[in-house]
């Protein structure tokens, strides 16, 4: 199974990633964490996104709040899919959003909400799911244990 890789600019966006990493437990996926900034360590940053298919990476999640460029600057060296997540730091989280998000046209960035982090992983384990019927049965799964507690919900209030 390809692996995971979720990159932070900061140490502080730490307990938002680590909801991330308690979905890609849940489901058996493998991964990485690394502290990379785009503006502090963009070499290593760039090394990482450059070398990360050939180390056994699927796609990369990104994690960055304020100006948030993480995300793009590891798009911008790789053609794995890169699921940024804009943390909540500044602005309510809406500068890094913008900053996410508006990736120039042949350097996508797939963009989770702010804070995200348990999207972010369940669009991981989509992607990987691709390839991987294993991983799409416990997708489906997911979806259905999620369905009956719903609707369990919906039969104790009627």
């Amino acid at each position: 199974m390809k692996k995971v890789g979720i990159v932070m600019g900061s140490k502080s966006d730490l307990p938002v990633v680590e909801k991330a990493t308690s979905v890609l437990k849940d489901f058996g996926v493998p991964y990485e964490m690394h502290i990379y900034s785009a503006h502090r360590t963009p070499a290593e940053a760039a090394y990482f996104a450059s070398t990360a298919r050939e180390n056994g990476f699927g796609v990369i999640i990104a994690a960055a709040g304020m100006a948030a460029h993480l995300a793009g600057a590891l798009a911008a060296q790789t053609t794995l899919p890169v699921i940024g997540i804009p943390i909540k730091s500044s602005l309510d989280g809406l500068d890094a959003l913008l900053a996410t998000v508006q990736m120039p046209s042949g350097i996508p960035v797939a963009t989770v909400a702010i804070d995200g982090a348990k999207n972010a992983a369940f669009l991981a384990v989509q992607m990987l799911a691709i390839e991987d019927s294993e991983l799409a049965d416990k997708l489906a799964e997911t979806r259905a244990a999620n369905t009956r507690e719903v609707l369990a919900a919906d039969a104790e209030i009627n």
